[in-house]
């Protein structure tokens, strides 16, 4: 220990050597004694072996107490003086999701002052800068490059490749492996190049499940080329210079638990994709109701469930059977204005007993005002905006389909202009600093007006909602929208308007609401005024439209200009629209609000489903009625029904948050789908049949059009 505390005392006097005449009379012995007893610790407790003059030394950089105070040395200028060069600082490998985050990342943490080279990836450049890391003692030698999104698969076993190599439940069991595909080579060469010449990595993948499994891909990959390599995760929701500031002096531990749930998701996903996509596609093959050499009929845990959300809105429709009704209608006209009532009992399917009531009306056809009630009325400005809310609204307003929408907003989160687009959050934390987002839109000439009044009525004040993910705030703009073209500044726009909607007030009406009389049968009719548009200044995708009535008085009577019996009929249900069938999606659990553009693409690229021009709404085809049918006849629908998937969903966030073993979980799922496919084998002819007969009917399209013209 002497020895030890020579050493220490040695290298004080190297950092402090310049220095020591005019400390040297502040050193009290209280302070050596606090030296002593600091250092003793440290070398026990991070040099067991005797320690290095390194490690010593950045123990005196950081404790060093001087004059009964404590006077840290900082350890980023601390040099040895008896020697001409500096002490090496580090070197550290950043790793991004996608080359155009790495490269705004890169530019906002060198403040524009980075190089750029290239590696044996095309695509991902390589950006070398200098920056402070605080974690890492001061300033640190940084490499920034990227993946292209995951970079390792899973697969069986090459033996296994081939369809006739075994029966497809033998996949329930066989090893699974993980690749790289030829195509990521070059970006896993790169990335094995820059581990061996770096001592930490630095993960900045996005904050999502995927990106947490997308950054132990990187890890796994750069610890096979350096196992000395010390990691370290980056925590963000916007590429912004605030974001990154943040994220680079709090670097935390990247979570295995996050990663574990998507390593179990998709290791489900391949089983049972592949498995039931070689039975069905096998068994299809075989009785001729496909091509034998290149028919294949695809499974998708996912996939399946979406499709069959659509088929049963289809079957409702066309198992409806429209019903007659009749209603009594009245109108009148006051000082030039016309006003409808509507009777209290809305309809009756009874043509006699409406023709009764109608009658008993006509007998004295004379109204009489029994109330007339206002109430202001609150029209609610939008919630703070998620994912699944951005691609509804998206689709809704601006007819852009969810996939295309989720990646525009991945193009406007890796330049800057948005925050992280893949959130189930829309609540705004406490202490988030809205009003700097609202004052970066001031000066744009569609909403700045708007904004300055925000900040000059209160500031912002949102209206959250109730969910969180407790990792990422809800969607907002980070800067203004400058030099953003087509769908970009369409999607910004309405990202942009959502959110200076959400901070600033209700709209404000007045409403009357009046109740008549006409021979003991009872009428209603409202209108509005509007007082004040607040938030639908702004937000111009929503009408709240004023009515205009007369005025009316209590006790008031007088004779309408019509009294009518009108017929009409029920309609049936329509097809569902993307947003109407995302937010199926989102209540049964089927995927997550990052997936549910995925499952949509995938079910129309393989041909199950396809949205017709008129109305661009869902339609299925002849195969996926006939899949649907099929394992309907079976009276065994788990693999078409929601309910499987959404309890897997759970158990994965159960995995993220450590709550659940993840290898439990596989293979309870696993024992679970044997016993599907024991059923589903069984009564595989089923299928056949239901292939059989759509074969020969008409595309559902055509049955539509037929069943109902005006419509379809």
């Amino acid at each position: 220990m002497r020895s030890l505390l020579s050493d220490a005392f040695k290298v004080f006097h190297l950092l402090n050597k310049n220095r020591l005449p005019t400390i040297a009379s502040g050193l009290k012995t209280q302070a050596s004694e606090n030296i002593h007893i600091d250092l003793s610790n440290q070398i026990k407790t991070r040099c067991p072996n005797g320690g290095s003059v390194n490690c010593l030394q950045s123990e005196l950089g950081s404790r060093l107490q001087l004059n009964g105070g404590e006077r840290a040395v900082d350890q980023t200028q601390a040099t040895v003086n008896n020697t001409s060069s500096p002490t090496p600082i580090m070197k550290v490998l950043n790793v991004a999701e996608k080359n155009d985050a790495a490269k705004n990342i890169a530019g906002i943490l060198s403040r524009g002052n980075r190089n750029t080279r290239n590696g044996p990836s095309t695509y991902n450049k390589i950006y070398t800068f200098q920056c402070q890391v605080p974690q890492l003692g001061g300033m640190c030698d940084m490499t920034m490059t990227s993946v292209s999104g995951h970079l390792l698969d899973f697969d069986f076993d090459p033996k296994y490749a081939s369809w006739s190599s075994c029966p497809p439940q033998t996949l329930f069991n066989v090893p699974i492996r993980e690749k790289v595909g030829p195509k990521f080579e070059p970006v896993k060469k790169q990335l094995e190049q820059e581990a061996r010449r770096n001592q930490v990595l630095i993960i900045w993948t996005d904050g999502d499940r995927e990106g947490e499994n997308i950054g132990f891909e990187i890890i796994r990959v750069c610890h096979g080329a350096n196992r000395n390599l010390r990691i370290m995760r980056a925590r963000f929701s916007e590429i912004t210079p605030r974001a990154m500031n943040i994220a680079i002096t709090n670097l935390v531990d990247p979570d295995e638990n996050v990663s574990k749930a998507v390593d179990i998701r998709r290791e489900l996903d391949l089983r049972f994709g592949a498995i039931f996509t070689r039975f069905q596609s096998l068994l299809l093959q075989s009785s001729g109701c496909i091509e034998r050499s290149t028919g294949v009929v695809s499974y998708g845990p996912c996939q399946f469930p979406t499709m069959g959300f659509i088929i049963h809105r289809y079957l409702e429709i066309m198992r409806f059977v429209s019903q007659p009704f009749w209603t009594i209608a009245v109108n009148h006209k006051k000082d030039g204005i016309n006003v409808s009532f509507n009777w209290k009992r809305r309809r009756l399917f009874d043509e006699s007993a409406c023709l009764a009531f109608y009658s008993k009306i006509m007998e004295c056809p004379k109204a009489r005002v029994i109330s007339v009630t206002g109430r202001h009325k609150s029209n609610w400005r939008p919630e703070a905006m998620y994912t699944t809310s951005m691609e509804k609204i998206a689709s809704n307003k601006l007819r852009m389909p969810a996939k295309q929408t989720m990646s525009v907003a991945e193009k406007l989160y890796t330049q800057g202009y948005i925050s992280y687009p893949r959130t189930e959050t829309n609540m705004f934390p406490k202490g988030m600093n809205l009003n700097t987002l609202v004052e970066h839109q001031t000066n744009d000439p569609r909403w700045g007006e708007f904004a300055r009044r925000i900040l000059s009525e209160g500031g912002a004040n949102p209206r959250n909602g109730k969910k969180t993910d407790n990792a990422h705030p809800p969607i907002h703009p980070t800067k203004r929208g400058d030099g953003l073209t087509g769908m970009e500044a369409k999607l910004y726009e309405l990202i942009t308007r959502h959110f200076l909607a959400c901070v600033s007030r209700d709209a404000i009406g007045n409403e009357t609401n009046i109740l008549m009389n006409m021979n003991g049968e009872e009428f209603t009719t409202s209108g509005l005024i509007i007082l004040e548009l607040n938030y639908l200044e702004v937000y111009t995708y929503y009408k709240w439209n004023a009515k205009e009535i007369p005025k009316l008085y209590p006790n008031e009577e007088f004779v309408p200009d019509s009294v009518m019996m009108n017929e009409s009929k029920t309609c049936p249900p329509q097809l569902l629209t993307e947003s109407e069938l995302i937010a199926l999606m989102e209540k049964h659990g089927i995927g997550t609000d990052a997936t549910h553009s995925e499952h949509i693409e995938k079910i129309q690229s393989r041909h199950y489903v396809k949205k017709l021009p008129k109305n661009n709404r869902f339609c299925p085809t002849k195969l996926g009625l006939a899949l649907y049918d099929g394992y309907s006849a079976m009276q065994f629908q788990h693999l078409i029904k929601p309910d499987l998937r959404s309890r897997l969903e759970r158990d994965l966030v159960q995995i993220a948050e450590a709550q659940k073993d993840a290898r439990s979980v596989a293979q309870e799922y696993i024992t679970e789908h044997k016993s599907i496919y024991e059923v589903v084998d069984r009564e595989q002819q089923k299928i056949v049949q239901a292939f059989t007969i759509n074969k020969n009917m008409e595309e559902p399209e055509k049955r539509l059009k037929s069943a109902f013209p005006a419509d379809y």
